[in-house]
């Protein structure tokens, strides 16, 4: 039984590792015009083609940054609405005066972000706010545009940590949990890997390999501290699984952008998109 679970393990990770990369939509920035497109040229710092579009047309795109100059007028609204109809996510920048209660159809209030009068766009904050709406399916897209690696990095990191907290709190029979753990953190390093560029998950071999190794660690380290802590397997196990898929999570990041300061290309290695 162990050696069939082995190798249906292996033969899983070599798929995942074997996937090819999907092609990322891109990011497109509106609203008003002369301020969406300084906000432009500074998103697609670095961006490799395609990260970031040169239009403001919704359709096609991954996610659309919608500055407002003000309080929103009627085009606004119409903008907004084509890119709902469009199914495409939005993050708004409000860049000008607004009142507090400002409403927009359909954003979510926590994809509204407000720069104060005077002030330069906050781009820190607007990458973590595409990497927090676009979750996983931003990793794609990070790795053309720079300026979204590391908030995406973090994304991906924590949502796997999470996945994989739940599955080593709620999975009692003994060993049922490695795989999943282990598919868990293989896809959590083609997403970090895609992220940073790489075009499938077959650069991550080693670390793919260090994965398998770190799970069974970490088994022995879970069932070591089953004794230690009595009754409250649950909890022991689901936070030792956090713990060692985040840490496997920020090692790889850490490699991965050591990588690309070797290859000369600390925020990317493309032509600036706009």
């Amino acid at each position: 039984m162990g050696l069939s679970v082995d190798v249906r393990l292996i033969r899983r990770v070599m798929w995942e590792l074997n996937e090819p990369a999907e092609q990322p939509r891109p990011l497109v920035v509106g609203g008003a015009r002369e301020l969406a497109a300084a906000l432009r040229r500074e998103l697609a710092r670095g961006a490799k083609p395609g990260g970031v579009r040169d239009d403001d047309a919704p359709e096609g795109a991954g996610i659309l940054v919608y500055v407002l100059g003000g309080e929103p007028t009627e085009e606004d609204r119409r903008a907004l609405l084509r890119a709902r109809s469009a199914r495409v996510p939005v993050v708004v920048v409000v860049a000008g005066r607004a009142g507090e209660e400002l409403s927009l159809p359909w954003v979510l209030a926590t994809d509204v972000l407000r720069v104060a009068p005077g002030e330069g766009f906050p781009i820190p904050e607007i990458a973590e706010a595409v990497a927090r709406r676009l979750g996983n399916e931003a990793a794609a897209l990070a790795g053309r545009l720079p300026v979204l690696r590391g908030p995406v990095s973090e994304e991906i990191v924590t949502a796997f940590a999470r996945k994989n907290a739940v599955v080593g709190a709620v999975v009692f029979v003994p060993g049922a949990d490695l795989p999943v753990l282990t598919l868990n953190q293989i896809r959590m390093l083609v997403r970090l890997g895609q992220a940073h560029g790489r075009d499938t998950g077959r650069d991550l071999l080693t670390e793919s390999a260090v994965t398998v190794a770190a799970g069974l660690g970490l088994r022995a380290l879970a069932r070591q501290l089953l004794d230690l802590v009595p009754g409250a397997g649950w909890a022991v196990k689901g936070a030792v699984a956090y713990a060692g898929t985040r840490a496997l999570g920020e090692a790889a990041v850490r490699r991965l952008g050591s990588a690309l300061e070797v290859e000369g290309a600390p925020g990317g290695d493309g032509d600036d998109a706009s």
